[in-house]
């Protein structure tokens, strides 16, 4: 589904943009973050003009209290825990700038690249924040399925895809919320916005960063993430590029109906069952794939 690109007419002015900071029981991290964070923008004179929006997912702790003791900050509340990309979403929607950076509150990213970052707009439609450089820590357990899954995801998009659930990251507001629908509440709204604009063909900039060690505790449960990650991808991937899903299904199942065929002629002297439900499942499976692009090309806006 082809989307307009907002990379036409650039100007300056539109590169004003809004830190979008999710926070759930942060009371450990979210200080230092914020304080690094406004000191950076204003020793560094970003040329851009730019707003925190800080969203509080329930917190249960004192992230509250912190978030009101510092000045210059747009808070949110959520009254319960809704989830990451639940907060992402909320902050978005309070954000009054074009463009949307996000980060984390637990002092895990680099947020003194955030201007850079943006002025990377120019020439991309979305700048993510690679986790690749020369200083990452990165627990080993979490390395190991998302390498799975970025292949998976790079097959279904037909691009490189360095870091595909990085959580600093710059995009256009107006593209968010032609995702919205579809983004997640949980923290797969980052893998879902990748995939969702590569398989769109908006252009995607991967610049390396560090990534440190988290202040506090993760909130991701690897086992339970994962598959998440698995189910998004494959509903984005179905979503988007459904001939890339269905037509290797399709085709296993016709390359069952060959070998059974050969067996009906050549061993058994019958054409059996079998071979007849492999060959209408991959013909139903293939009319479905070209169907549902059908119905995804005349979706073009």
């Amino acid at each position: 589904m082809a989307l307009p690109n907002p990379l036409e007419d650039t100007q300056e002015s539109d590169l004003a943009f809004s830190i979008v900071i999710p926070v759930y029981n942060e009371e450990k991290g979210i200080g230092a973050t914020l304080t690094h964070l406004q000191d950076t923008l204003q020793s560094s004179s970003c040329p851009y003009p730019y707003e925190i929006v800080v969203v509080n997912d329930g917190s249960k702790d004192n992230t509250k209290q912190i978030l009101l003791s510092f000045e210059d900050i747009n808070v949110v509340e959520h009254p319960r825990n809704q989830g990451y990309g639940a907060a992402l979403k909320t902050g978005i929607r309070h954000s009054k700038y074009p463009l949307i950076v996000i980060t984390d509150g637990d002092g895990t990213y680099p947020n003194e690249d955030i201007p850079s970052l943006v002025s990377l707009t120019k020439q991309a439609d979305m700048v993510v924040g690679a986790r690749i450089g020369a200083n990452v820590t990165y627990p080993t357990i979490r390395k190991i399925p998302k390498w799975f899954l970025i292949r998976f995801a790079e097959w279904i998009t037909n691009s490189r895809i360095p870091d595909m659930n990085s959580g600093l990251r710059v995009f256009p507001k107006k593209v968010a919320e032609q995702f919205m629908a579809i983004l997640p509440n949980t923290f797969s709204f980052t893998t879902t916005i990748t995939v969702a604009m590569l398989t769109n063909n908006y252009l995607v900039h991967y610049e390396p960063i560090d990534y440190h060690a988290r202040q506090g505790q993760s909130k991701i449960k690897p086992i339970r993430d994962t598959l998440r990650f698995i189910k998004l991808i494959l509903r984005t991937g179905i979503y988007f590029a459904p001939l890339k899903v269905f037509l290797p299904i399709a085709g296993l199942f016709f390359t069952g109906f060959l070998i059974t065929l050969i067996q009906d002629v050549f061993v058994r002297d019958d054409l059996t069952e079998r071979t007849l439900i492999l060959l209408i499942a991959a013909t139903q499976t293939a009319m479905f794939a070209l169907l549902a692009d059908m119905i995804d090309k005349r979706l073009v806006k």
